[in-house]
């Protein structure tokens, strides 16, 4: 903890039933500990009365979770912390995993990482609601960053500091925790899983989630992020790889030099043409990724060339629309289609 200069940051509200018992393992690891209250009216500050070696931060009222990560984000900073691990203050997360978020970092190439905490959401005690929330929530990530993860809801995590500061974050509630990796990982932040234990029946454990409210919150912030996607950071990083290896060097090692088949290379270049040219605009990236994958061809060619129709090409598509059709409407009268496809009509 020393060495990296980590702290243990635990946001609590209400939980005076697991908080001391949390606070006394944590303790047996590291002496780095920062408890933001976030407005609790249990006995939580007098709890924590008996903990003077933990950094404190009451705040006068309840503003949600996010809002309490973002001030011990910055009182973490001010103290000279450069990683914060985050943990829940209702049990459910073991203390003794806090060596394995370390490890890993030892061995990351990049510091620039944020590591989220890969629960077993097929042990016995994990809610069905649970699961299947995780699992959706880890497909829209996938879709809104590039990269798929085993967990993307659990709460213990470690950030780097410095590089969340540089962040906008606007959301003050259980979806912050959305907000911090995606806008991170479009930043350029690596986010990847490490594999933790967790604790779900607990006579002690208390949730403030809240299924309904917390899920609209979570819903509306992801289908924000997918219009922004589709409509910004797809085409800012196809544009950004154009750039950094010019187009030559761009079709000749992402295009041409893939391992992939003539076959395959060609079925991708198709669909992604057929895709880019139909009238489903602003839906282009979704359509051509789903069926990329469906139908097991290559990503990057069926995306590159589903962008036929950007507005600097739209001119030449609708020349060579009137032509096929001029010389598709030109075939059927001369073999004497057209008279055939009436008689059949009527």
């Amino acid at each position: 903890m020393q060495q990296w200069r980590c702290c243990v940051l635990i946001p609590t509200y209400n939980n005076e039933k697991s908080l001391a018992r949390v606070l006394r393992d944590v303790l047996k690891y590291t002496s780095n500990v920062v408890v933001v209250n976030d407005g609790a009216t249990d006995s939580t500050p007098k709890i924590l009365e008996g903990f003077s070696e933990v950094h404190q931060i009451h705040l006068k009222k309840n503003q949600g979770k996010g809002k309490a990560l973002k001030t011990g984000f910055t009182e973490a900073l001010h103290k000279g912390y450069e990683y914060a691990i985050t943990m829940d203050s209702d049990g459910q997360h073991f203390a003794e995993d806090i060596p394995v978020f370390l490890d890993a970092l030892e061995k990351e190439t990049t510091k620039n990482v944020i590591y989220i905490g890969a629960r077993n959401m097929t042990q016995a005690d994990v809610p069905g609601k649970s699961s299947f929330g995780n699992k959706f929530s880890n497909f829209r990530f996938w879709f809104e960053t590039g990269t798929w993860l085993q967990d993307t809801q659990c709460g213990y995590r470690l950030y780097p500091l410095k590089e969340i500061e540089k962040l906008s974050l606007y959301t003050p509630k259980f979806e912050f925790e959305i907000e911090v990796i995606v806008k991170a990982s479009w930043h350029g932040t690596l986010v990847k899983n490490v594999p933790v234990k967790i604790l779900y029946e607990d006579a002690d454990r208390v949730s403030h989630f809240r299924t309904v409210p917390h899920f609209t919150r979570i819903s509306i912030l992801n289908t924000w992020f997918v219009l922004v996607t589709i409509f910004y950071i797809k085409p800012r990083d196809f544009f950004r790889k154009i750039k950094k290896k010019g187009i030559k060097k761009f079709l000749l090692n992402d295009v041409l030099g893939s391992n992939d088949t003539p076959v395959k290379k060609a079925l991708s270049i198709a669909l992604g043409v057929f895709i880019g040219l139909s009238p489903f605009w602003g839906l282009h990236t979704i359509l051509v990724l789903s069926l990329a994958i469906l139908l097991k061809l290559n990503k990057p060619i069926a995306f590159a060339f589903s962008n036929v129709s950007l507005p600097p090409f739209i001119p030449f598509i609708v020349l060579a629309s009137l032509q096929i059709g001029s010389w598709i409407r030109v075939s059927l009268f001369r073999f004497h289609w057209i008279p055939s496809i009436k008689i059949l009509i009527f």
